[in-house]
């Protein structure tokens, strides 16, 4: 094919273009794929009782309906068909956009086959995983088509309805109706298709030979090596990280496995016959069980292969060598990955902490940031998806990982230095840009034999646009848009990857190295996010919300690592990212999901903060309350005994510890609960105080207000608690007792913003402004409502019946001797240190409540005795008139009306 043709097919657009087609496309049907399973959003149409049997029909005679001739079956549809047409709209697009993009990618395919293009992913990287990219996500869209059980059902449907209505079929029916049935078996059809296009796809995928076994290695070879160390080479610190493949150093290892396995299941005649392919092919058997196709929707790497292989002339060595793969991971992938995460966490650990130091350092050493991001995604992700679906194993607890919050941390922590040093890394590559690659390009060009117009233009540019780059740019706070020169960077690539090209840029390794170089550094001016979320984005986490929580559990349960637990929600940020333009509905749902998750795991921080906090307050509580004076007659008492030297306690008898006994230690060595709880309360306030706040979907999240709520709801009970209020025995605390212990609370809890920026002070008194209202913020009772209860229904109650009675000379009330013995002393409640402190406790408002209601009482006593008085009026005269006669007031006492009402509603008020 002629160069001018090369040109007019525009490869590099359409790769560009039908890849992120493409990723819409998957969204979509991997949307419709879970509707149709959802019961809860499931289309109406598929499971009405009446719609069962057009249904059947439909799924039976696909694609050829008669829907004339079965007016029985169909006849539903017929009294739905506007419903249907406008309910099954947008799957029936989504379909057609199928086949739409099935078109197109067949039609590039060819086309870059009769171009015969080659492909390397050390050379022409950009091209090279386009065109890989294109078919895994072609291949994933048609299984995930496949795997949609209602789709004939749908399509046939809305064909029937379309025809009820306008009187003719759709005109994309046919075609549309015959491709639904070609990928019932979708491998068997896939590999037909391919066939013509195995010699790319072979020479693409076995590119990867140079990256994939170099990356694929085990701990102790990183170890050995020390990667991602930048204390290993002191002297080298300031030199620049730099290799000749660096798109290929931060390449996710799950893409290139997928690359491997689909690309061999597609055109797999060279596992016959080339040692290589087999050899690559081995090594992505023995990487894991599972690919993912999208987000939680995966395939089962050797199941999926040996079905394809199975009945296949000459394909048994190879179904051995599935089979033999299998057990390989099975028996040592597992623990092979495991040490992987802990090797990762410690070395990401120690880049975040050098980089934290020094972040001049991110500038020459970006390339290992992000090296260190996506090989901690790819391990994170790994372990995701077999922890969902663990096999049947030895050690299954190779498949867990308590220690995953703090490798989530660092990659957090990482992605945070990035963004918040962009200015540097700018500052630098905004110099390494016209300093170095701009030179190291100019001379590479000199250097050619050949160079033909089109391409001179387009390296002549890359020259002139990066020399003419200055360092007051980044100071102006310029923005940088370098995404034309990357397009042209790769219309180069496929103007040159094409056969018999002027410029063939196999011949030219050193141009597509520079070029590939100097790609990177234009993302670290303009594309920091796009890069962050290429090699760290972990969105797929969204949608495996149950392993999602039981990973953040295990975590919760190692006291070391509760100080990174804040990686959890901080995570779910990344949830937007997952989003797609051509599937909005869903965009709502994954919102309300990522929200649930981050507020889920802050509460549980929180939460698990709050208790250790409480207790901490309880004990110095218990503390406190072992001053108070009530305890002193003990310690007072022993102390005279010793004075007048009487006998000592008996051997049997426990010598009573003295306050502050339990500061005292010996050695330092010895751990204390408070020292546990204090440890405690260091790693989650850590972790809590991590960021003052991060944003979710456009919400703003702040994870101390977690921790606000939940000691302000929790110190409202306590308080109710310390109460005491038994409603049957009438017992309740001492208002001078509940006041010191509230009063011990709430200096421990000032304590806390030693380990957290919390305002105590506002949440205490926010605590005791709802104590004093007769409910709190959550609608239950508080001391005020339990002493203004307790005042009237046991103290007043008494009162009325003179079991009590007030006493000037104390100034409070007391009780009455009698031969039933007291459940309380009035004293003990009425005195006026108790009168100060409960005042104190319910304050102004709250002593309004209680007298409003003490004097509701006390006016219908007092009603009740003028309603006794007038009725008996005439009696009481003459009862006054005869108080010295005791016969007579005998008779006139008889003669009083409501006696026995009188005394009982004197009792019983």
């Amino acid at each position: 094919m002629s160069r001018a043709m090369a040109y007019q097919h525009k490869l590099a657009e359409k790769l560009t273009i039908l890849n992120e087609r493409g990723k819409g496309v998957l969204v979509r049907m991997n949307h419709i794929k879970k509707i149709c399973t959802d019961p809860k959003v499931r289309p109406s149409f598929l499971t009405e009782k009446a719609m069962e049997p057009a249904c059947k029909y439909l799924n039976k005679k696909f694609p050829n309906i008669d829907f004339r001739g079965n007016s029985q079956h169909l006849s539903n549809i017929q009294k739905q068909k506007s419903e249907i047409l406008s309910g099954l709209t947008s799957y029936y697009q989504s379909f057609l956009d199928v086949m739409e993009f099935r078109d197109h990618v067949y039609e590039l395919l060819n086309t870059i086959d009769a171009c015969q293009c080659f492909f390397n992913i050390a050379v022409n990287f950009g091209f090279t995983k386009g065109y890989l990219d294109l078919i895994v996500t072609y291949t994933s869209v048609i299984l995930m088509l496949s795997r949609i059980d209602d789709r004939k059902v749908l399509v046939g449907m809305y064909n029937c309805a379309h025809e009820m209505s306008n009187g003719t079929s759709d005109p994309a029916y046919p075609r549309l109706g015959q491709m639904i049935l070609e990928y019932d078996h979708p491998w068997k059809k896939l590999t037909e298709d391919f066939g013509p296009h195995t010699k790319s796809v072979t020479e693409a995928v076995l590119s990867l030979q140079l990256v994939y076994p170099r990356r694929n290695l085990p701990a102790e070879q990183w170890r050995s090596a020390q990667l991602l160390s930048l204390l290993s080479a002191p002297a080298a610190m300031l030199s620049p990280a730099c290799c000749e493949t660096i798109p290929c150093e931060y390449l996710p290892m799950e893409v290139m496995e997928r690359w491997i396995i689909i690309g061999f299941l597609l055109c797999h005649s060279s596992l016959n016959t080339n040692q290589p392919s087999q050899d690559l092919w081995k090594m992505a058997l023995r990487s894991g069980l599972y690919i993912t196709l999208i987000r939680d929707e995966v395939i089962n790497i050797h199941k999926v292969t040996e079905d394809c292989f199975d009945g296949l002339k000459g394909y048994s060595k190879r179904i051995a060598d599935i089979k033999e793969g299998r057990e390989n991971v099975i028996a040592n992938c597992a623990a092979m990955h495991r040490e992987r995460r802990h090797f990762l966490r410690n070395a990401i650990k120690e880049l975040s902490k050098v980089l934290d130091d020094e972040p001049g350092l991110l500038g020459p050493k970006a390339l290992f940031v992000f090296m260190a991001l996506s090989f901690s995604r790819d391990e994170v992700l790994w372990l995701l998806r077999h922890s969902e679906n663990i096999p049947k194993t030895k050690t299954p607890e190779d498949y867990v990982d308590s220690q995953l919050a703090e490798l989530l941390f660092y990659m957090e922590k990482l992605r945070t230095m990035v963004t918040r040093h962009s200015r540097v890394l700018q500052r630098y590559h905004v110099q390494y840009l016209a300093q170095f690659d701009a030179l190291a390009l100019n001379d590479t060009i000199q250097n050619m034999n050949v160079c033909p117009e089109e391409e001179s233009i387009l390296m002549t540019s890359f020259v002139s646009q990066l020399s003419a780059m200055t360092i007051k740019q980044v100071e102006n706070g310029e923005q940088f848009d370098f995404r034309a020169l990357r397009l042209d960077w790769l219309r180069l690539q496929a103007y040159t990857s094409i056969c018999k090209a002027p410029l063939p840029l196999r011949d030219y390794p050193d141009l597509a190295k520079i070029m590939n170089m100097t790609e990177f550094h234009t993302k670290m001016m303009d594309s920091l996010e796009e890069l962050l979320h290429e090699t760290s984005d972990l969105s797929t986490l969204c949608f495996y919300p149950r392993t999602f929580e039981k990973m953040f559990c295990q975590s919760s349960e190692e006291v070391s690592m509760q100080r990174y637990l804040i990686a959890f929600p901080l995570v779910c940020s990344h949830f937007s990212g997952c989003a797609h333009d051509m599937c909005p509905e869903e965009t709502a749902p994954i919102e309300k999901r990522s929200l649930r998750l981050c507020v889920t795991f802050l509460e549980e921080i929180a939460k698990q903060a709050c208790n250790v906090v409480l207790e901490i307050c309880a004990e110095q509580c218990n503390l406190n309350d072992q001053l108070l004076a009530k305890h002193c007659a003990q310690t007072i008492s022993t102390a005279r005994n010793k004075k007048q030297k009487k006998p000592m306690a008996k051997k049997g008898e426990v010598q009573r510890e003295k306050p502050g006994a339990e500061s005292q230690r010996k050695d330092r060595a010895i751990v204390t609960i408070m020292d546990k709880l204090h440890m405690t309360l260091t790693e989650l306030c850590s972790s809590l105080s991590h960021c003052n706040q991060f944003t979710v979907w456009d919400h703003i999240v702040i994870p101390t207000e977690f921790l606000v709520a939940q000691l302000e709801t929790r110190l409202s009970k306590i308080i109710v608690q310390m109460a005491g209020y038994n409603q049957t025995t009438q017992e309740i605390a001492r208002p001078s007792d509940l006041l010191a212990g509230i009063r011990a609370y709430a200096a421990s809890l000032h304590t806390l913003s030693r380990y957290v920026n919390v305002d105590v002070t506002r949440l205490v008194k926010s605590v005791l402004l709802q104590q004093t209202q007769p409910l709190d913020s959550q609608g239950d009772q508080t001391i005020t409502t339990l002493y203004t209860t307790w005042y009237l229904e046991g103290l007043l109650r008494q009162a009325s019946s003179a079991m009590i009675v007030h006493c000037p000379t104390m100034h409070c009330f007391i009780n009455q001797t009698t031969e039933n013995e007291q459940s309380f002393r009035a004293e003990e409640y009425s005195d006026i240190p108790e009168m100060q402190a409960l005042a104190e406790l319910i304050g102004p408002y709250g002593l309004k409540f209680l007298s409003e209601n003490l004097m509701w009482h006390i006016t219908s006593q007092v009603s009740e005795l003028k309603k006794l008085v007038i009725e008996n009026m005439d009696i009481l005269v003459q009862m006054r008139a005869n108080f010295d006669k005791p016969e007579v007031m005998a008779n006139l006492q008889r003669d009083c009306q409501s006696h026995d009402t009188r005394h009982a509603r004197r009792y019983y008020a």
